[in-house]
């Protein structure tokens, strides 16, 4: 089983940036379309963006041309680029797999996006 450790939340002011990593503990990560996601207290989790293995990028509306999403296969790293936060974004994010059965979800990293 994969494990995953994101890292990198905290608290912002809107308009800001953050940098959010996923780490995976094995090789295998390289071979999977991943993606991250995002859960706000009370809210279901949702997709904000994934990458494919071919680098290919997918991006959900409200965070397109804010957010950017990248991998480094030979770190087995997950990186998501965020700018120009709004309060909007305040949720605790996760990565996983893009798609078919998911691996164990990690613990996530809070983003808090605050004046």
């Amino acid at each position: 089983q994969v494990r995953l450790v994101e890292s990198g939340g905290e608290l912002v002011h809107p308009g800001g940036s953050l940098t959010l990593s996923c780490a995976a503990s094995s090789d295998d990560f390289r071979l999977y379309d991943m993606s991250w996601y995002r859960q706000a207290s009370g809210k279901r989790r949702e997709m904000v963006a994934s990458i494919r293995t071919s680098g290919a990028t997918n991006y959900r509306d409200s965070v397109k041309g804010r957010f950017t999403i990248s991998r480094d296969n030979a770190k087995n790293t997950l990186v998501l680029q965020m700018n120009n936060l709004s309060p909007e974004d305040t949720a605790v994010y996760y990565c996983n797999k893009a798609g078919g059965p998911a691996w164990s979800w990690g613990q996530g990293t809070q983003v808090t996006v605050s004046s």
